[in-house]
């Protein structure tokens, strides 16, 4: 499986055990603009009054995974998180947090709360 599959593979895993957690799914590879200055984000959920946009980070190691979220990709997911309330006004009222699920190679997960 190439890297690509294996990322979109445990975005899948991360949205299930997210799930089983008690969120539930309202996006998955949101995209808002076009360009340099788009913003994405792997998975936004929601649970109680809290929306949550998480990216989902696969690497060898979950250190590995922690270290290869960047302040650019932290701006990106900002502004997908901007264009996605702004799109969503039912949401608007919402709390708003920005979490991160770290898959290491064996398909370990660690959900980061407030990671960013």
């Amino acid at each position: 499986m190439n890297n690509y599959h294996s990322g979109h593979f445990a975005e899948v895993l991360a949205l299930i055990f997210l799930f089983f957690k008690g969120y539930i799914p309202l996006r998955r590879n949101y995209v808002t603009g076009r360009g340099t200055h788009a913003g994405e984000v792997d998975l936004i959920v929601r649970k109680g009054k809290t929306i949550v946009f998480v990216e989902v980070k696969k690497r060898r190691s979950q250190e590995q995974a922690a270290y290869a979220i960047q302040a650019k990709q932290q701006e990106r997911i900002r502004r997908a998180a901007e264009g996605f309330i702004a799109r969503a006004p039912q949401y608007q009222n919402f709390d708003i947090r920005f979490d991160m699920v770290l898959v290491s190679r064996s398909f370990k997960f660690r959900h980061i709360t407030n990671a960013f």
